[in-house]
């Protein structure tokens, strides 16, 4: 009978990449894991793993069984300490995953009001600029994901939470300031600053200057906002971001915003979150505070 340990070695096997090191993590002796090891196949009736020398290679039952793994632990390991905290008298954890670097202001200012309103909720922010989002997800490694591009997958919802209008930031001396929008080609020049974010997930890129066949002469990547914006202040580039951030920015620095195009770039944030956390009261709450907030987000004007 296949057990909960059984996945657990798999994984652990699978990631240190020999028994050796597993057994140190899992902390059992060699010998007592590779005996355990033994009998894992000897009960499934199959081979799990084939021995190269010191290291094994998973079989391809094995390889099932740490994708197995790799989906059904994360959620055992999250039930347990969701578990802990009622006994402990605590309601939960939120994890937000953040696929949108520049709404981390906006969060913040969701936030406060949510604390205030559950003050038995603890708030955990993973800002990762890499962050694969849906595998987070569904690997309960967050519980809600603030993203601007859903990718719809069976399990997961979408709620749309505000409109805003993606928009280009140079310094007020720059050319640019006063034009009423910019063309794609008059960006040839510039030195494109952007999250380090692989381009297909830019905007500006995927929206505006791939469309045109266009490139910047330079892309230069920063990762906090306050670092960019003070570089797009002394002209050493121009940068795209929401308008709503890019105004809080223009009233402490010299910066201005522009339209990327005649008609602008239009987006949404989202927050995903998974069809079986419906019923979790503070996590549902959580979405329309974010639905609320929506006035620090001004709509796009045409």
């Amino acid at each position: 009978m296949l057990e909960r340990v059984h996945l657990v070695i798999v994984r652990e096997v699978a990631r240190q990449g020999s028994l050796t090191a597993a057994a140190a993590t899992l902390f059992l002796t060699q010998s007592a894991l590779s005996h355990t090891v033994k009998k894992i196949e000897q009960q499934l009736g199959t081979p799990i793993w084939d021995r190269e020398g010191r290291s094994l290679r998973l079989t391809q039952a094995g390889q099932y069984l740490l994708a197995l793994a790799e989906r059904l632990l994360p959620q055992f390991e999250q039930a347990e300490a969701r578990m802990k905290q009622y006994a402990n008298g605590e309601r939960g954890t939120l994890r937000i995953g953040m696929e949108c670097a520049p709404c981390y202001q906006w969060l913040l200012k969701v936030v406060s009001p949510y604390l205030a309103r559950w003050p038995d909720v603890d708030v955990d922010v993973k800002q990762r600029f890499q962050f694969s989002g849906i595998s987070a997800l569904l690997g309960y490694d967050v519980d809600v994901l603030v993203t601007p591009d859903p990718l719809h997958h069976a399990g997961l919802r979408f709620d749309p939470v505000f409109d805003y209008e993606q928009v280009l930031v140079v310094a007020e001396a720059h050319p640019l300031a006063k034009a009423r929008y910019v063309k794609p080609e008059q960006l040839v020049d510039e030195t494109l600053i952007t999250y380090p974010v692989e381009t297909d997930r830019l905007d500006i890129y995927n929206q505006f200057l791939r469309p045109a066949g266009v490139a910047p002469r330079r892309h230069k990547t920063i990762e906090t906002t306050d670092i960019m914006m003070q570089m797009v202040a002394s002209n050493r580039g121009v940068a795209a971001l929401p308008k709503w951030l890019a105004e809080e920015y223009a009233d402490r620095m010299t910066l201005a915003s522009v339209k990327l195009g005649k008609e602008g770039i239009a987006k949404q944030i989202f927050l995903g979150t998974r069809e079986t956390d419906g019923a979790i009261d503070y996590l549902a709450s959580f979405v329309e505070f974010a639905r609320k907030s929506n006035w620090h987000a001004p709509r796009m004007r045409r």
